[in-house]
C-alpha cells in the first residue's frame, strides 16, 4: 500500500498572461509506516503539493497513484457546515467516509471536550473551539496516510499534550506527510524528510543532512 507521484507538475496562470510553474517533475513514492517531512520557504509549493496529495487539486500533468486511504490536512475546518451543530458536522463527515455515526461522534465528543458546544451550530464557536473540533474528527477517523500543514499545537496546553500523544499513536501505525518549517518538528515525528525548492523535491533519508539543505536556502 504506498502513494506515489510520477513526474506531477502545476502550473497556475497569472495576471499578464504568464504562467508560474509551483512543481516541477516531482517523483516521489511514500508506503504505510514511513514518516516523511517537507521543508521549504514560504511560497515554495507545499500546500499546493498537499492539496495534490489529497485529491483536493489536480496535477497540470503526471500521475498520482493511491492506494490507500489519505486524510484531509490534519485539523482542516473548511469543510464544516456553520449553520450545523458542531455533532451534525460530525454526522456528515462520519457518513462520507463510511465511519459508525455513534462511535466516531463520541470519540470526538470525547477527546474535543466541548461540552453543551457540541450541540450547537458551529456560528456560536470560538475560533479555539473550532480548531479543538477540526482536530478531533481528524483523529476520530482512521487513515492510512494523514497529512499535516504545520498545526501539531491547536490548542491549550492540556490539549495539546492528549493531541501530540494521540498524533504520535497514529503516526507509528500509519504513513505520514508533515509539512512544516520546524525542525524540531521534523525530528520528533519524522523518518526521512524532503525539500520543496523551485518546483523540485529532493529527499534525504538523513534528517540532518535535509534540515542543512533547507537552512542553506
Amino acid at each position: 500500500m504506498g502513494l506515489e507521484l510520477i513526474n506531477v507538475h502545476k502550473s497556475y496562470r497569472v495576471r499578464g498572461g504568464g504562467v508560474r510553474e509551483v512543481l516541477r517533475g516531482v517523483t516521489a513514492r511514500i508506503r504505510r509506516g514511513e514518516a516523511v517531512g517537507i521543508l521549504g520557504r514560504n511560497g515554495a509549493g507545499k500546500s499546493t503539493l498537499l492539496r495534490i496529495l489529497a485529491g483536493v487539486e489536480l496535477p497540470s500533468s503526471g500521475v498520482v497513484r493511491r492506494s490507500m486511504s489519505i486524510s484531509w490536512p490534519l485539523g482542516f475546518s473548511g469543510a464544516f457546515q456553520s449553520a450545523l451543530t458542531g455533532a451534525d458536522n460530525v454526522r456528515f463527515i462520519a457518513r462520507i467516509y463510511g465511519r459508525p455515526v455513534d462511535r466516531t461522534l463520541g470519540l470526538v465528543e470525547s477527546f474535543a471536550e466541548l461540552g453543551e458546544y457540541l450541540r450547537m451550530p458551529l456560528a456560536s464557536y470560538s475560533s479555539g473551539m473550532r480548531s479543538r473540533l477540526a482536530f478531533a474528527v481528524s483523529l476520530a477517523i482512521d487513515f492510512d496516510c494523514y497529512l499535516v500543514d504545520e498545526a501539531i499545537a491547536p490548542g491549550d496546553a492540556r490539549f495539546n499534550e492528549r493531541f501530540r500523544a494521540a498524533f504520535a499513536e497514529r503516526a507509528r501505525r500509519s504513513a505520514l506527510i508533515l509539512v512544516t518549517h520546524s525542525a524540531t518538528t521534523v525530528r520528533a515525528y519524522c523518518t526521512s524528510a524532503a525539500v520543496l525548492d523551485g518546483g523540485v523535491l529532493t529527499f534525504h533519508e538523513d534528517i540532518d543532512e535535509a534540515l542543512a539543505t533547507y537552512n542553506a536556502l
